[in-house]
């Protein structure tokens, strides 16, 4: 089954060439792009247009790629063991199954979604480079081997806060999400908001484009902000008028706590309106 986007995701025709060429290659697929725009929900919608189950691995900077294996508690075992408990002849009871492992074992295909890779340290990519390229590894306290019957489809998102290895990038299909232009960006808008009002769309597009090219920005408002945005808009009843307005004062767009998610950028927008009122008086 080919991923042609779906009701609730606008894929690009580069995206979705990705897709299927990961898919086809079996592959993991390695997405990259700005905070929001819409890697992980990714992964939810090709799981749900090709009819898959979907197992989630949330990498944080703690994460270990043992743990996406299986974990052994030997501390549990010990403990049970002083207590006389007869579960600790099998220690099967004691190991924890990761989430590589659910995904192994499926009983039918599932996509896999690694998020955020690269918060991890910069050797967790290369500690998992073999049970990728071959759908499998070796639980020593068992001594079995835990082998994928049917390859998982694996996307693998990150933010760019780190360079990845180069040996974990040549097993991967890459693909960056590149920012939404105004096109995609309105039909991701009707998308989520059906029979919005075009001309408050058309002037929330013309203000969200202004911000993110101001020089100097901090943080660029991504879609996920820009949806956020839009709903608060409607939700207040902000005129589209309002938004048009060029008067300097209102140089800073209403609501702007949507957008602007840090005091840096909101002082920059303060001494913008502040030259532009002096530049007029």
């Amino acid at each position: 089954m080919k991923f042609t986007g779906t009701d609730r995701y606008i894929a690009s025709e580069d995206l979705r060439v990705a897709v299927n060429a990961a898919i086809a290659l079996q592959r993991p697929l390695l997405i990259k792009g700005e905070p929001g725009t819409g890697k992980t929900i990714l992964a939810h919608e090709v799981a749900r247009a090709i009819k898959a189950p979907i197992i989630e691995w949330h990498i944080k900077s703690t994460t270990k790629a043992q743990q996406g294996l299986y974990e052994y508690d030997a501390v549990s075992r010990l403990r049970d063991s002083q207590l006389g408990d007869g579960r600790v002849h099998d220690i099967k009871n004691y190991i924890k199954r990761g989430k590589l492992w659910d995904a192994f074992g499926a009983n039918e295909r599932p996509v896999l979604l690694i998020d955020e890779i690269d918060k991890a340290d910069i050797e967790f990519p290369n500690d998992l480079l073999l049970e990728l390229d071959r759908m499998e590894f070796y639980v020593y306290e068992t001594q079995e081997v835990v082998k994928a019957e049917q390859r998982p489809v694996v996307i693998i998102t990150s933010n760019n806060e780190k360079e990845l290895p180069d040996a974990f990038l040549r097993r991967c299909f890459f693909h960056y999400i590149r920012f939404p232009d105004r096109e995609t960006m309105s039909e991701i808008i009707d998308v989520h908001f059906p029979g919005i009002q075009r001309t408050l769309v058309r002037e929330a597009l013309n203000v969200f484009y202004d911000v993110r090219e101001v020089p100097g920005l901090k943080k660029k408002p991504s879609t996920s902000e820009l949806l956020d945005w839009l709903k608060l808009l409607m939700v207040e009843d902000i005129p589209a008028d309002a938004l048009r307005s060029k008067d300097p004062s209102k140089l800073i767009p209403p609501l702007h706590g949507a957008l602007l998610k840090n005091e840096q950028d909101v002082h920059l927008f303060e001494r913008l309106a502040f030259m532009a009122r002096r530049e007029k008086s």
